[in-house]
């Protein structure tokens, strides 16, 4: 599924790969990860990388792989759009990576009426997209949006809990760049790939048996939580 193709994540059908990874003509590796967050849902969801979570939150949310967390950028309360979240995370036994990942709104992938229609249908509930940047010298366009990779987060809530589909595009913007497949491949192995996939699905898995209390708590006063006896 090429990056013009990710429409399709607005539909709850299947897609040809839900969980894997495959080398695209131009060479970017797409990644895709399927999750199954158990009590969870889209607002849950959305609110965590709203919530903004320091170093030590970072690494319960990934106890094996996450190092650090600081947070750059449009910093409102009310939204995760235009906020820059600067890491170090390593990916599945690979060593310690420096990241950017900017977080941009759906219209950066999607139309504004597919989008407003998936959600109307209740067909996703939740959207974290943006792009990504390994290292410490981060290149941007010139509206500011980071040159790299790619991300989508798109979840559908489900009467067991939120169905997330991750997507990742690594060296979306090299072909550009003049880079030929060969070069681009060189560049970002199949081995990347297998780590990823791992290593996204091992968070979101951390993340979905501790996320509902959280939220519960972080909420209790407006939304007072229901107990479980």
């Amino acid at each position: 599924m090429n990056i013009d193709e990710v429409g399709q994540l607005l539909d709850p059908t299947p897609l040809q790969i839900e969980t894997g990874y495959e080398r695209l003509p131009d060479g970017v590796l797409h990644i895709a990860v399927r999750t199954d967050m158990h009590e969870c849902t889209g607002e849950m969801f959305e609110w965590w990388f709203r919530w903004r979570c320091d170093t030590q939150k970072y690494v319960w949310w990934h106890p094996v792989d996450h190092v650090s967390s600081e947070w750059q950028g449009d910093l409102r309360d009310d939204t995760h759009v235009g906020s820059e979240h600067v890491v170090v995370e390593r990916f599945t036994g690979m060593p310690a990576e420096d990241l950017t990942i900017q977080f941009l709104a759906p219209g950066e992938f999607f139309t504004d009426a597919d989008y407003d229609r998936a959600r109307e249908a209740g067909d996703i509930s939740c959207a974290v997209v943006g792009r990504i940047a390994v290292g410490t010298e981060i290149e941007r366009d010139a509206d500011g949006r980071v040159s790299g990779g790619r991300l989508l987060h798109i979840g559908r809530d489900t009467p067991w809990g939120l169905a997330l589909r991750s997507h990742f595009y690594l060296g979306q913007d090299l072909p550009a760049m003049g880079l030929s497949p060969d070069q681009v491949a060189s560049l970002i192995p199949d081995a990347v790939g297998r780590a990823i996939l791992q290593h996204a699905y091992n968070e979101f898995t951390y993340l979905s048996r501790f996320l509902p209390s959280l939220h519960a708590a972080e909420h209790r006063d407006e939304t007072p939580p229901p107990l479980p006896w």
